[in-house]
């Protein structure tokens, strides 16, 4: 049975400091100072925080039976991953997740100690973890059936009073967004699609019948929706970018741009409703912000005293930070910010600066300062910190505000400093930040930050010599390693260390510096020519990192060497190559594949009549691609959950996918030629290799389809084509057992393809 929030006058959680108030038999909010003030009823029809279309009912509490865990799994990997950490208010426990149990889970335990616990036990993957900053609560997110749809829930830190907060509702999914900072309230996001409310028409497959269907669609089967006008960036033409990074709705309106949001498309993508929600489920949700048509919406940051909201919306490509005034729901200021990390800023303390990772009119990401008003205007901005090639991809914050650590991406490597973010003196613009104090790192990669305690810092690192693992910084510049992460030596099994890798740069046949990395497998001379394997990333905007990867262990010990890329479209080098790849630029990121595999010859030890390509997502798009564009190039191939035809990808996708998708690779109306033309379905005829296509039997992301077609088609024609479909996986293959068969069949497939 679920307990289900009143969903009229959210009051918002209590003032700082203060718990929520007991139930009130009145629907009107109490007296007295709230951060948040009276909203209208969640689950009306009206428009949202700036017009953008109607809220959705608030999610409801479901509460869950207890899940907790033995001390030690029943199955434990010695080589296990910990990872996306948050902290308890103290600095001295830790929740995370970790896959020590088979597959990722929610345990909790000391920085300093390994006496861990298992809060959930449950088979559903875990995703993200937050500690509420009053210590009560632990929020988190998780995947059921291993999908693409999740679910937020809560429990106490001994993991007592186990709930669904939002996510529990059919057809629903939910995300985290931050705490308030009294601890009382969570911002959630909730997602209701939108396609049901819309007419359906038929999606054009590649090489499709276009009878009796609307002018300009085909179709094989499946439902779609019209996107609506295009994105507001995608006009065709090119405007001068303002001086500041900033701008306002007024000031978008006078340019002629809509005010829809960066790169949406009416009609399209779901709904989303981001909500302030009470997890002890005493006070009403509070409405903070709504979106039809959305890609992403995600509530960064509330001010102290819940004046302002940080919000991060739109697709891709198209990320924008809003400013929201939540007295009247009001945005007062809009600015660009770069993809990756969701995690975008924060307030100061006293809300009168705002702190950015944005890349807004520049190639690569800074730290940027803003100056707020009492209204939540800004009248003053400025870099606060920058590298000459190199993106902040990180931005954290210690507990009292005022110190900020910075993740700056070099070269596919982290550089991590710490810096003073002092406070604005009064009528004065942006405090400069301050000399920045390098902290050294024991391995390549941060992949998150977060405060512990006053002055402490916990990071999750990865490294191409070790699993994930969480670390802490108490005092000082020092790392140390908490006691459950795994230790660097039980990366691997004993006998083999992991191979670490070199860095190689190509050119593309059009001039344009490509990047990647060489694994060698191990026991070769350094000139004998070796099969390669060319592994290609998702994304496309993923970036090649040197970090170890168990499928490339598994690779390598075959006596395989893997040359894992950087084509066009890729982050970590700047915007305009993340753009590289946009529209009819596809063709050119198919080109720098075979270049990628030529340099791997010329300037390596790949032999070149023994090349396999492979790739997962976008990478595995790639690689149907790459066998049917490049026939001859390559011995075999492995695509793993990846889109064989772009418009049957459009028609079966979670709609936030396609609304970002359409930015990336054109409009399934207005650009159906294009994407026609760029779908591997389209040259079928034209395959030669062997190919073995993966996927997750709930994959909604790129559904099974995606796979099962291309291996259809394939089959028809003569040509050798084997389908792997994994059980209880979606899009991320996360439980154990899959995850070993899944790196097994591969080493398998192409180790008899590259070496018979």
């Amino acid at each position: 049975m679920t307990e289900a929030h009143p969903t009229t006058h959210g009051t918002g959680p209590a003032a700082p400091g203060r718990r929520p108030d007991p139930p009130r038999p009145s629907t009107h909010p109490p007296s007295g100072p709230h951060p948040l003030p009276r909203q209208p009823d969640a689950a009306a029809d009206h428009d949202g925080a700036d017009g953008r279309g109607q809220a959705y009912a608030a999610p409801a509490r479901a509460p869950l039976a207890d899940a907790r865990g033995p001390r030690e799994p029943t199955t434990r990997l010695t080589s296990h991953g910990c990872w996306y950490p948050s902290a308890d208010p103290g600095g001295d426990r830790v929740a995370f997740i970790c896959d020590r149990g088979g597959v990722p889970q929610l345990w909790a335990g000391p920085v300093a100690g390994d006496d861990v616990r298992l809060l959930d036990a449950g088979p559903d993957p875990v995703r993200e973890v937050s500690w509420s900053p009053d210590g009560r609560w632990i929020a988190y997110t998780t995947a059921p059936g291993g999908g693409e749809h999740t679910r937020v829930l809560c429990v106490r830190p001994d993991g007592t009073d186990r709930h669904i907060l939002a996510g529990a509702e059919p057809g629903t999914s939910a995300y985290l967004g931050c705490w308030a900072h009294d601890g009382s309230a969570l911002a959630v996001t909730v997602a209701v699609p939108t396609a049901p409310y819309a007419a359906p028409v038929t999606v054009a497959a590649a090489n499709g019948d276009t009878e009796g269907l609307p002018a300009g669609w085909s179709s094989r089967d499946g439902t779609a929706v019209l996107l609506g006008a295009g994105a507001r960036y995608d006009t065709g033409t090119t405007k001068p970018a303002p001086a500041p990074p900033f701008t306002t709705l007024a000031a978008l309106a006078d340019q002629g741009e809509d005010q829809h949001g960066a790169g949406t498309s009416p009609g399209f993508a779901d709904g989303l409703s981001a909500y302030l929600l009470d997890p002890d489920g005493i006070a009403a949700p509070v409405l903070l912000a709504t979106e039809a048509d959305a890609a992403t919406l995600r509530v960064c940051d509330l001010s102290r005293d819940g004046s302002f909201a940080l919000l991060r919306r739109g697709p891709r490509g198209r990320r924008e930070a809003v400013v929201v005034r939540t007295a009247d729901a009001t945005p007062t200021y809009v600015v660009p910010v770069a993809d990756g990390d969701p995690w975008i800023g924060r307030f100061s303390p006293r809300a009168d600066t705002l702190w950015l990772r944005s890349n807004a009119h520049r190639e690569f990401a800074a730290l940027i300062a803003a100056t707020l008003d009492a209204e939540g205007h800004v009248h003053g901005w400025s870099v606060a910190a920058e590298r000459d090639g190199s993106d902040l991809e990180l931005l954290g914050f210690g507990r009292d505000g005022r110190t900020a650590v910075l993740a700056w991406n070099v070269g596919g490597a982290t550089e991590l400093e710490v810096v003073d973010t002092p406070a604005r003196a009064a009528g004065a613009g942006p405090s400069p930040a301050g000399a920045p104090r390098p902290v050294p790192l024991p391995h390549e990669v941060v992949t998150r930050i977060v405060p512990a305690g006053g002055a402490g810092l916990v990071l999750a690192l990865s490294g191409s010599q070790r699993r994930p693992g969480v670390w802490w910084l108490s005092g000082g510049t020092s790392l140390l390693r908490t006691p459950w992460s795994s230790r660097d030596e039980d990366a691997v099994p004993p006998g083999r260390r992991p191979t670490r890798p070199v860095p190689l740069r190509p050119t593309a046949r059009d001039g344009l510096p490509l990047h990647g990395w060489y694994y060698r497998a191990p026991g070769r001379d350094p000139g004998e020519p070796a099969p390669c394997v060319i592994h290609l990333h998702g994304g496309p905007e993923e970036q090649e990192r040197p970090v170890f990867n168990p499928l490339y262990h598994e690779i390598l010990g075959r006596g395989l060497d893997v040359f894992a890329p950087d084509v066009r479209g890729s982050s970590g080098h700047g915007r305009s190559f993340v753009d590289a790849d946009l529209g009819e630029g596809r063709f050119a990121a198919l080109d720098d594949v075979a270049d990628c595999a030529a340099h791997a010859v010329l300037a390596g030890p790949a032999d070149p009549a023994r090349l396999a390509v492979m790739g997962r997502s976008y990478g595995g798009y790639l690689t149907f691609a790459s066998l049917v564009w490049h026939p001859d190039l390559f011995r075999t191939g492995v695509a793993v959950c990846g889109m064989s035809d772009l418009l049957t990808f459009f028609e079966g996708t979670e709609p936030w996918i396609a609304q970002s998708a359409a930015h990336k690779y054109g409009h399934p109306e207005r650009d159906r030629d294009l994407l026609r033309a760029l779908s591997p379905m389209s040259r079928i005829d034209a395959l030669r290799a062997p190919v073995l296509a993966v996927h997750g039997e709930h994959d909604t992301n790129v559904p099974p389809q995606e796979s099962e077609q291309f291996v259809r088609a394939a089959r028809a024609r003569g040509r050798t084509a084997e389908l792997l479909t994994l059980l209880d996986e979606g899009h991320d293959f996360q439980r154990a057992p899959n995850r070993r068969l899944f790196r097994r069949a591969t080493a398998d497939w192409l180790q008899r393809h590259l070496t018979s």
